[in-house]
């Protein structure tokens, strides 16, 4: 029997948008803490331990991104992890049933015009990204995904020719 299991964890990069983000954050939760001493006292600066506290709680880990890609057999599960410490399944589904796998950047990609693109990669500009045209709530979706070598060899035997690594 030659059943695959195999995980691989890809880590996003820090994009320009989390940054910011993380700074407008800070910029508000000063200027409320700051503004609304002088205009409502103290009150205020409760609200402003409030709102650091909750964003360092919910929004600034939504910022620190990895995916999970776990392959068993022909099933890909797809989870995004949260700064370490909390899990979301974003999908599943078998990449036997995929129309084609092969890199981002193929030719041969050319002929397909997905209505939604998913994309699980880490944003390096190095890293070789693969697409997967699928059917995913009965739409035409490329879910790109960035496997390694060792994934990439576990999947070429269930895809047959509908896989290239060209």
């Amino acid at each position: 029997m030659n059943d695959v299991y195999y995980e691989q964890i890809v880590r996003r990069k820090t994009r320009p948008v989390d940054v910011a983000l993380r700074c407008l954050i800070v910029f508000v939760i000063l200027a409320i803490a700051i503004w609304g001493f002088m205009f409502i006292g103290i009150y205020a600066f409760f609200l402003a331990m409030i709102l650091a506290v909750a964003a360092y709680y919910f929004a600034f880990p939504r910022l620190k991104v990895e995916f999970e890609y776990s392959l068993v057999n022909h099933e890909l599960d797809i989870d995004i992890i949260y700064s370490k410490e909390s899990r979301k399944h974003k999908i599943s589904f078998d990449i036997q049933s995929a129309e084609i796998i092969a890199p981002q950047n193929s030719p041969r990609l050319r002929s397909y015009h997905p209505s939604k693109i998913l994309d699980f990669t880490s944003g390096h500009k190095d890293g070789t990204v693969y697409a997967i045209l699928t059917t995913t709530e009965h739409k035409s979706s490329c879910i790109l995904i960035e496997p390694d070598e060792e994934m990439v060899e576990h999947m070429k035997p269930w895809m047959g020719t509908k896989m290239y690594t060209d």
